[in-house]
């Protein structure tokens, strides 16, 4: 039996924002699993962003969507409300409440929208899916925020105080969770004991294989890592996080030790690390380059890239780094999209992440998969010889990728829809 699955997922393509890819990488497959979905969304209008088209032509075009317009942000910009997820609740709701559907799956971020969750599960009467693609109180605003140095400020805070008051009125009212670390949906169970006995699912921030073959059939339309030339390039594309400094100096420790004998040296580019469109954005990584000596082999574009133009990057590298943070809970949305890629991958993670776990069993049988990873008690700062060892063995000559190590296993956008669409079957079962 074909059941009907109201997705809401306020960024989708053309969105190039990272919250459009879940649903992106979802509803083509999910009809496959049981599930017709309706992808509710914002019209392209009501984004800031720049668009992607090129994005938009991933989505097949017999999924239903439907669009709806959020209030300006011009004009609530100067009450003090930008973000999406405030501007585009009423709409969505209003929409929401109109459409037929036998469940709801309700993707965050941003996160505002999930607090109508119980008023419209309770409308419609059908049971109500929370996704978390991010915590929804992490660090930010306890040890980092936005004031000088990173530090957190009255925003950060304010910001933090109300994520912790929605996720205290809706997550323990969902009839079952998903999330993109195991860890994430663990602590959640911990904080709210009636979650424990519901059900969830851990659902990694996957791809969809269709979109090797788009890439292969469409030349490079911007610039890549890769030169022509014998040095070793390495590319991480996606944001510098502040809990993941450590990792990027230690990384740099590890550079600076092989350029002692730059013939052929080792670069490293890194590309969106502001996670801003601006591209005129501050670099961020351009103190610890210059307290490392490597000012001349460290390259950094701040800008956030459209997802299919980080694809090329990756592609067109010598390797691909994965950089980890302090965080157990950690999963990097970056990791099947460079395992895509099919060039090496030197990932350096806290071993208790979800990115080690997944990795672990890929680098036990291809070479061109290191799996470097530091713990608590033993900080990523020892680690610099492991890192040093490996890319002086890669520079000598890369390893070449197995082709069996292209997808994490559970992580291609079909194997994510038939995981939902039994946590879906199981929750609609539960109800009646």
């Amino acid at each position: 039996m074909t059941r009907r699955l109201l997705v809401i997922s306020p960024h989708f393509p053309p969105d190039r924002a990272a919250g459009a890819h879940r649903a992106r990488v979802l509803a083509p497959h999910l009809a496959a699993a049981g599930w017709v979905p309706t992808v509710l969304t914002v019209d392209p209008a009501s984004y800031e962003g720049a668009l992607d088209p090129e994005l938009a032509d991933l989505v097949p075009r017999d999924i239903t969507v439907i669009r709806v317009p959020a209030w300006r942000a011009a004009a609530t910009r100067r009450l003090g409300l930008g973000d999406l997820g405030l501007r585009a609740f009423v709409p969505l709701y209003r929409a929401a409440r109109r459409l037929p559907a036998d469940a709801i799956y309700l993707t965050t971020y941003p996160l505002y929208p999930a607090a109508f969750g119980p008023r419209l599960s309770r409308a419609l009467g059908v049971p109500r899916v929370v996704d978390l693609q991010d915590p929804w109180v992490g660090e930010w605003g306890r040890s980092v925020g936005g004031g000088p140095a990173g530090a957190p400020d009255l925003k950060s805070r304010a910001s933090r105080a109300l994520a912790m008051r929605i996720e205290r009125s809706v997550l323990p009212r969902a009839h079952a969770l998903t999330g993109v670390s195991s860890a994430l949906l663990d602590e959640l169970a911990a904080r709210y004991p009636v979650l424990a006995s519901r059900p969830r699912l851990t659902l990694p921030i996957g791809i969809d294989p269709r979109e090797i073959d788009w890439l292969a059939a469409r030349p490079p339309t911007v610039a890549t890592a890769s030169a022509s030339d014998a040095a070793l390039h390495l590319s991480y594309v996606g944001t510098l996080l502040p809990l993941g400094r450590d990792t990027l100096q230690a990384l740099l420790a590890a550079i600076a030790q092989i350029n002692r004998d730059p013939s052929p040296a080792v670069h490293l580019h890194l590309v969106g690390t502001s996670n801003q469109a601006d591209a005129t954005h501050a670099p961020l990584a351009r103190a610890a380059a210059e307290a490392a000596g490597m000012s001349a082999f460290v390259h950094e574009s701040p800008g956030r890239v459209p997802y299919l133009d980080a694809m090329r990057v990756l592609a067109a590298s010598s390797a691909v780094v994965v950089l980890g943070t302090r965080e157990r809970r950690y999963t990097a949305s970056k990791l099947q999209p460079a395992l895509a890629s099919g060039r090496p991958v030197l990932a350096v993670v806290h071993a208790e992440s979800d990115v080690a776990r997944v990795l672990a069993p890929l680098a036990a049988r291809d070479p061109a998969i290191a799996l470097i990873t530091y713990t608590d008690d033993e900080g990523v700062g020892s680690r610099v010889p492991q890192l040093t060892a490996t890319l002086a063995r890669w520079r000598d000559g890369l390893p070449v990728r197995r082709p069996d190590t292209r997808f994490a296993p559970g992580a291609t956008g079909p194997e994510l829809a038939a995981a939902l669409g039994r946590l879906l079957d199981e929750v609609t079962r539960a109800r009646r």
